[in-house]
């Protein structure tokens, strides 16, 4: 009876452990369930700098945090391109600490290549999608460290309202067209008591935006691309200084004299307060609208930027997706990028209920639907940051302060332009040579007046 009942209680104490087993182990599933639930990504965007997007951005990653049980924390960043730039390669230096995921600037993947892990093995289905071209904009040493998700291009945006105001049947093809058309709007709101009206708006600090704008004024008046693709430095030309000189030109006639120290932020105020007829920026497919402008979208319209004798020019910009080589979280990050990538691509389509700007030769990389018959178009052209690699920064930094230079009047455009010559050789220790011809397609300048 004693064995029989010592057998009774040890059954007894088996099952009790089991349970208590069991238990365990539904607790502990539990807790690793609500762990992987409680995950929260660090992410740094530059979008999240900019009012526009901001909604949109945050909207898209709400989405997946509800799919997918992971957050996501944006982290603030930088308005300029070069401290967004110095606080991503501080970030991923902390290792551990730093971001999960980022966005990072088409002329950033060779500053912070061994930081970002290679996307490829994990991405493959999605990188197959993409425009080759777009893909090696985003590969270092056959690793592809980001994946492409906004191409972007510098386009002209305009109050159509206006233009057809005072009488224009299109938008400015050629510099000139641009300077008149500014000029003559400006005037006919001033004389309505708009004393703060100007013509045209960009981005003229000593930043990277200052690149872009200028090297899209040299391209397009035939003065080369700084660097060519033959690794010659040809921004010492006749055409190159003429561009310069005619958009310091600009400053106090057209262009607000604050203009040299706008960022992308403050063009945009100031147009979307109704205060500009043209505004140099950037957009990307054709997204082309601004989510709380004031103004209807019938009042606008976008086109490429103007041209001259080398034909028309938008810059190449954008953002691609990127993982940290050390997040802790790596497989919810490429959950993250593989949801953004594929929403980016579904969303590729206009809503036909929904008002939309006036579109008007725009680069191929913004025009879904074809371009019309008889209309000129402008190409993309890439600032020199695959030639000159762990340099650029220093080249786009002389650039922009000798182009500023001129633009202040603090030095002549050919002292300017022989100046930087001589730092790009010194920098680079790349040859001096002339721009190559080719590229764009011819346009000449018009000198007559624009029709009315």
């Amino acid at each position: 009876m004693r064995a029989s009942s010592e057998a009774v209680k040890g059954r007894r104490r088996q099952k009790a452990g089991i349970g208590l087993l069991l238990a365990t182990l539904v607790v502990t599933l539990a807790s690793c369930q609500a762990k992987k639930q409680q995950v929260t990504l660090t992410f740094l965007s530059p979008e999240w700098s900019q009012p526009d997007e901001r909604p949109m951005a945050e909207e898209v990653t709400l989405r997946f945090a509800k799919q997918s049980g992971t957050g996501v924390r944006y982290l603030p960043v930088p308005e300029s391109t070069s401290g967004q730039l110095a606080l991503s390669r501080k970030l991923l230096q902390q290792r551990g600490s730093g971001p999960d995921v980022l966005a990072i600037d088409v002329i950033w993947p060779g500053a912070l290549a061994d930081h970002l892990i290679d996307l490829r093995p994990y991405l493959a289905k999605e990188i197959e999608g993409l425009d080759p071209k777009l893909v090696a904009a985003y590969s270092v040493g056959g690793k592809v460290v980001a994946i492409p998700y906004h191409a972007q291009v510098g386009v002209l945006e305009y109050r159509a309202d206006l233009l057809h105001r005072y009488g224009f049947d299109h938008p400015p093809r050629t510099w000139g067209e641009l300077e008149q058309m500014a000029a003559r709007i400006q005037e006919g709101e001033r004389k309505k008591g708009r004393s703060d009206f100007w013509g045209y708006v960009w981005q003229g600090k000593r930043t990277e935006a200052l690149t872009c704008n200028a090297l899209e004024w040299q391209v397009s008046e035939g003065g080369g691309k700084i660097i060519e693709d033959d690794g010659t430095i040809s921004v010492n030309n006749p055409a190159a200084i003429r561009s310069w000189e005619r958009a310091r030109k600009w400053v106090g006639w057209i262009s607000p004299p604050s203009v040299i120290a706008y960022h992308e932020l403050d063009s945009l105020n100031l147009f979307d307060s109704g205060l500009a007829a043209f505004r140099r920026t950037w957009q990307w497919r054709y997204r082309l609208t601004h989510w709380q402008s004031p103004l209807e979208p019938e009042q606008t319209g976008f086109t490429g930027m103007p041209g001259g004798p080398g034909g028309r020019a938008g810059t190449l910009g954008g953002i691609g997706l990127a993982i940290s080589e050390h997040t802790p979280h790596r497989q919810e990050a490429i959950e993250l990028v593989r949801f953004l990538i594929r929403e980016e691509l579904q969303s590729h389509e206009d809503d036909p209920a929904k008002p939309t700007p006036e579109r008007s030769d725009l680069p191929s990389l913004l025009e879904p639907h074809g371009r019309l018959e008889g209309t000129q178009a402008s190409t993309v052209v890439s600032r020199p940051s695959a030639i000159t690699k762990d340099f650029y920064e220093e080249v786009t930094k002389s650039y922009f302060e000798l182009v500023h230079s001129v633009l202040t009047g603090e030095k002549p455009a050919a002292e300017a332009a022989e100046e930087l010559e001589k730092k790009l050789k010194q920098v680079t220790g790349l040859p001096a040579g002339p721009p190559k011809p080719g590229g764009s397609a011819s346009l000449t300048e018009r000198s007559e007046q624009p029709k009315q």
